[in-house]
């Protein structure tokens, strides 16, 4: 998108949830959440709808199109627009383009409409009394006018079975309040420029998505890796064709910026196949919702279920996996765990997930696929119980190809350091690729970033480049290749086993070089010790006029 239009979004993003925020009145994040973002969800699915809608109808009155209806053939032009109408009452015109069948009641003009009913009022649609007789719907209050149009949209769209939030009348949010929440999700425009409905309203979830994270804290962090993290990611795994996975998929982050990547590389969206799984079933449907605004087809097994535990996809090999699953998980051993296929290179301890996470991965990766993990720092250095052993069986395996150290202060849930494990199957020469067997870079990007609050730290689009363009230039991928004393170093599997095959990129990368110091160091400490001097002297004759000062005006020392 032009620069206009990423500002339009960012003014967009800013107004909308400052407006929100100030209806959340007694509700914490983590319940508003819902009732925003399922709003936001139903605002985009009408949209839709509409969009297609408006198609249908300049399709049925051109008479250059399959679907054309001659007035000539109908005895007036009233019986013609009832027709018409008809027409656009056909749920298979919208399904056969992927469109969600909106169904009248659910529809956001019907929904702005209605909530401003008293509830007792009739409704314009009908239902059978006891008597079997239709009879106006009377109006129960607007939290259960939105669940009613949540439960009619997931009834006549099965894939959205299970993934819609019908909890409004539970929330005991005023009609007032989710009345002015319709009003201001209603103002999310149509299009803008190049950017339609569906653009602009990802974009808005995501955003939410994320604000959220921020006002929840630590709970809010289990489900939402920062953007530039993903970003990160993305661009150096480029998984622009094939099966995608993500294991711990929280909100599904990783699905979205790969739907951007290959967006911005002009490939298609459909060369890609997702397939994610995610415990906590609010998350799992927030993740449903994040793919259905996007058109994109998941496979995220059907429910929500623990991935260590219960994985749902045991014959998936995926071309590319992405994950950031939870730092350092104590309680998720089972003794049914015990030999495990997935354990090739060694049971992983009972106290801690991480490297049950990464042979999990590994165990789903296809013989040529690559794959990213973030881990807590502690993975690359570690000896506790077998970790240490299995880190080295999974060096001598071959299949770590990079190693990336990240600054502080990235996430909103947790202050621990964290790293990026980059691991493939095959480091032969292939797809543009040089050969890289027995090889390893690392890189630490610990000095990259920028404060953009008091407490939280995020990635330039730069740093992001930098990152990347060393890997791509690594692997062959562009020229221009070299070691950066301090930021990035190649190295071999002999070099890694010197070090007792710890992977800490510091170990390896050096220290920036320090331009030499042309001051002997006598005379420096001389210089310095005089200017202290001085310093110290000036400071005494300053506190000396700031007591007489204050003793002309009666105070003691």
């Amino acid at each position: 998108m032009n620069q206009q239009e990423q500002q339009f979004l960012n003014d967009l993003d800013k107004k909308l949830w400052t407006a929100a925020d100030k209806l959340r009145s007694t509700l914490s994040a983590a319940e508003y959440k819902h009732a925003v973002l399922g709003l936001i969800f139903l605002k985009y699915i009408s949209d839709a709808f509409e969009v297609r809608r408006k198609e249908l109808e300049a399709a049925i009155r051109n008479p250059k199109h399959d679907y054309f209806l001659d007035p000539e053939e109908f005895d007036n032009p009233e019986a013609y627009e009832e027709e018409v109408k008809t027409e656009l009452e056909i749920r298979d015109y919208y399904t056969e383009k992927n469109v969600f069948w909106v169904p009248e009641r659910a529809r956001w003009t019907k929904l702005k409409e209605i909530c401003k009913t008293p509830v007792g009022n009739p409704l314009p649609w009908l239902k059978k009394n006891r008597e079997g007789v239709m009879e106006p719907e009377k109006m129960k209050g607007v939290a259960f006018l939105i669940d009613d149009a949540l439960d009619a949209v997931e009834k006549d769209n099965p894939k959205l079975k299970g993934i819609l939030n019908k909890t409004y009348t539970r929330l005991n949010v005023d009609d007032s309040k989710l009345g002015e929440l319709i009003d201001l999700i209603s103002t999310i425009p149509f299009e803008t420029g190049t950017l339609n409905s569906k653009d602009i309203l990802g974009h808005v979830y995501e955003y939410f998505l994320g604000q959220f994270a921020s006002a929840e804290g630590k709970k809010g962090g289990q489900f939402y890796t920062p953007k530039a993290i993903v970003t990160l990611i993305v661009e150096m795994l480029q998984p622009y064709k094939g099966r995608v996975y993500d294991p711990a998929m929280g909100s599904g982050g990783f699905f979205v910026q790969s739907e951007n990547f290959i967006k911005q590389h002009a490939g298609k969206i459909d060369d890609i196949s997702v397939y994610g799984q995610e415990y906590n079933h609010t998350t799992w449907q927030l993740a449903a919702m994040n793919m259905a605004i996007r058109g994109i087809d998941f496979n995220f097994g059907g429910q929500p279920a623990d991935t260590l535990n219960n994985d749902l996809h045991p014959d998936l090999r995926a071309d590319y996996i992405m994950a950031n699953p939870p730092f350092n998980m104590k309680e998720w051993w089972n003794e049914k765990l015990t030999g495990d296929v997935r354990w090739k290179y060694g049971t992983p301890p009972e106290g801690n997930a991480n490297f049950a996470w990464l042979q999990h991965m590994i165990h789903h990766l296809s013989p040529l696929g690559s794959m990213a993990l973030l881990l807590a720092n502690g993975s690359m250095s570690s000896n506790t119980n077998s970790e240490g052993e299995i880190r080295r069986a999974i060096l001598e395996a071959d299949l770590v190809e990079c190693m990336v150290a990240l600054p502080g202060q990235l996430f909103t849930n947790t202050q621990i350091p964290a790293c990026i494990w980059f691991l493939t199957k095959d480091k032969t020469a292939r797809n543009g690729k040089r050969k890289r067997t027995g090889e390893v870079l690392f890189i630490d990007a610990r000095e990259k970033g920028y404060m953009k609050d008091r407490v939280l730290r995020d990635f330039t689009t730069q740093d992001i480049k930098d990152i990347a363009d060393t890997f791509r230039k690594w692997q062959g991928l562009a020229e221009g290749y070299e070691d950066i004393a301090g930021f990035c170093k190649a190295t071999d599997l002999d070099d890694i086993a010197s070090k007792d095959y710890v992977l800490t990129p510091g170990r390896y990368v050096g220290t920036t070089e320090q331009e030499e110091d042309s001051e002997p160091f006598a005379e420096k400490m001389n210089r310095l010790t005089a200017e202290l001097k001085g310093y110290l002297e000036e400071s005494a004759k300053l506190e000396m006029e700031i007591k007489k000062q204050l003793g002309g005006l009666g105070y003691e020392f």
